[in-house]
């Protein structure tokens, strides 16, 4: 087990948001692995009732105009709610997810995420393959979320922004709500300095 994935190529300096996890990168694959505790996730639930921000993401700094985007399985066996992720945190109210995520009916879906106080939870597209291609991208104050079926054409997920003049951190998270130690792999990770100039011609 490992906690000290501080330097991945491509990417700025990474650390963790709260508590150290689990991580491990194999260099040869380009592959980040984040292995959850289990019982852990983000929420902060519109219908009430306490937070849940046990869970934390290996992130780095967001620059003002960026894209940052993996391919994202997970490789444990999935409970309800388990998930591989996008994040990005500011704090405990201003927060924002792209997961790839197990639902109570079994199905795995890209579940977005955008808190600011109390979370907005959109389920999007099913996803039939082990894995799915996502992607986060800043244009100043605005955020995208996209995900792909083959890392090429891209759907669009939603465009949001957080509520905070603070700075942001964005990165990777793996969720365990309701279950055991979730695994997540993130692999084909790119990051560039230009997001799409059109959010919905799937470029």
């Amino acid at each position: 087990m490992h906690t000290d994935v501080t330097r991945i190529d491509g990417l700025p300096d990474l650390a963790w948001t709260s508590t150290p996890g689990i991580a491990s990168f194999d260099a040869d694959a380009g592959a980040l692995t984040l292995t959850s505790a289990a019982g852990v996730d983000w929420s902060n639930s519109s219908l009430g009732g306490p937070r849940e921000l046990r869970a934390t993401a290996l992130a780095f700094d967001a620059p003002d105009h960026f894209t940052l985007s993996a391919r994202v399985a997970v490789v444990s066996e999935r409970s309800t709610f388990d998930a591989g992720a996008l994040a990005l945190w500011i704090d405990d109210e201003h927060w924002a997810k792209l997961c790839f995520e197990q639902s109570p009916q079994g199905q795995a879906m890209v579940v977005s995420v955008v808190t600011n106080t109390w979370s907005d939870d959109v389920n999007s597209t099913h996803v039939t393959a082990d894995h799915v291609w996502m992607r986060v991208s800043r244009r100043g104050e605005a955020w995208a979320f996209h995900s792909s079926t083959d890392g090429v054409t891209w759907d669009f997920v939603r465009v949001f922004r957080l509520h905070s003049d603070a700075p942001v951190r964005v990165g990777f998270l793996s969720q365990a709500p309701v279950g055991p130690p979730c695994e997540a792999r993130f692999d084909e990770i790119a990051f560039g300095a230009a997001p799409p100039t059109d959010l919905r011609d799937g470029s």
